[in-house]
């Protein structure tokens, strides 16, 4: 319903509403950016557990496919970051923020794959290969229909 539908009376009591919904909004968006700041602290710090874990078992090569998931996780939450950022500064969301989020954490599962406690399946292994193709596919779409002159 536009504004031109709303009886001319409850023009006062709508402005109310959208200021009330605006500050809610930029609180709610405090909370993401804090949210996601303590992320990075606390990915941070596993990553550096992870390497001294690593380090201790003298198993570098399990540790870091392991450190280097901790870290995969941090790049999403960068990107995340990042597309709040630019959020806040007027700009809209990308889709391709979050499908970049997304193909990071498929490469961050098939990675880890190898020093899980249970060895995957052949069909869970193509189950995610498959899914990293098709977000990579997708990404490489969007990138391309945006380079695209409009009409």
């Amino acid at each position: 319903m536009s504004q031109d539908q709303l009886p001319e009376e409850f023009a006062p009591i709508n402005r109310i509403a959208i200021k009330a919904m605006l500050w809610l909004n930029g609180f709610a968006h405090i909370v993401i950016g804090l949210a996601l700041a303590t992320s990075v602290i606390m990915f941070t710090w596993l990553f550096f557990k992870d390497v001294q874990q690593a380090a201790y078992a003298h198993n570098l090569v399990h540790g870091f496919l392991h450190a280097l998931g901790t870290l995969m996780l941090l790049w999403s939450i960068s990107a995340l970051i990042s597309a709040e950022i630019r959020y806040l500064n007027g700009s809209k969301l990308a889709v391709e923020t979050f499908i970049e989020v997304v193909l990071v954490l498929f490469l961050r599962k098939l990675i880890v794959m190898p020093v899980q406690d249970v060895t995957p399946s052949i069909e869970e292994i193509s189950i995610w290969i498959g899914g990293a193709f098709m977000m990579g596919l997708l990404y490489v779409l969007i990138r391309w229909a945006q380079k695209q002159p409009t009409a």
